[in-house]
């Protein structure tokens, strides 16, 4: 099976830690490229020192902001002015949790922008370049809740469940270019969001944050949150010429917690 990713350029956003810095560590060990995007400079330095690589490896790190889509527009624009870019990993931080009934309309509006719309300026950027090699992996990181809601993130579901129907749509365009489009869903995973939203929720129903989470755990078949290293391992299968014929696709890595097929 054809895993490598050797002269492979890739942008992994989000990436000062979670989720996202353990793609990045995961593509940078097949030999890609990795270019971090994220807000936090001081984490992203730390995050591009811990990544792998060879003499012929170029990491880099730019800090841009996902809440300011103009922003994130001429970092990719400096970006894919430089390199060709060859795998997009779109990955940002969850919106606030909370009922829907007790949404703003500006939460909505905000978190659109930060998922959808700058999904979609990154996606432009960088589809030329991916035409014109051939090859083109443009991986999302969502949620499991686009399969069945997760309650108190009414924010977060609708999002989420947008970032899956742009995705879908996007891959009936890009396929017969040799790129493709696909979603993975995490569940529960071992980062800091989870903790808050433990903490959270523990708040919220007087419980001890040990009880929340050991509750929450038994729900989930593994009986165990998941790593984000084994986020990292789906993505970085589906960034690989073994997954070319995998498009359109929405991924749960939860450890069998969705209750849908």
């Amino acid at each position: 099976m054809n895993i490598a990713l050797q002269d492979r350029n890739a942008v992994v956003c989000g990436s000062a830690g979670g989720i996202g810095l353990a793609v990045a560590m995961e593509l940078a060990t097949l030999g890609c490229n990795c270019f971090l995007l994220a807000r936090n400079e001081t984490d992203l330095k730390l995050a591009v020192n811990m990544l792998p690589g060879n003499a012929s490896q170029q990491h880099r790190y730019y800090v841009t902001d996902f809440f300011e889509p103009e922003q994130v527009k001429e970092t990719i624009r400096e970006i894919v002015s430089a390199y060709p870019i060859h795998i997009l990993v779109n990955n940002s931080g969850g919106p606030k949790s909370g009922p829907i009934t007790g949404a703003a309309p500006e939460d909505f509006e905000a978190a659109f922008r930060q998922h959808v719309v700058c999904n979609q300026i990154l996606s432009q950027a960088v589809l030329p370049g991916m035409q014109q090699a051939g090859y083109g992996r443009i991986i999302n990181i969502i949620s499991s809740s686009v399969k069945i809601p997760i309650p108190g993130l009414g924010v977060s579901n609708t999002i989420r469940g947008a970032v899956a129907a742009w995705a879908k749509t996007l891959s009936y365009e890009t396929g017969q270019y040799g790129i493709t489009v696909n979603n993975v869903l995490p569940g529960s995973t071992g980062t800091r969001r989870l903790e808050n939203l433990i903490k959270d929720i523990s708040r919220k129903n007087g419980v001890e944050f040990e009880a929340t989470k050991k509750s929450m755990m038994e729900a989930i078949p593994l009986k165990r949150f998941g790593l984000p290293e084994e986020i990292a391992s789906v993505v970085a299968f589906l960034a690989s010429p073994a997954a070319s014929y995998v498009n359109g696709a929405s991924i749960p890595v939860d450890g069998g917690r969705t209750g849908s097929i």
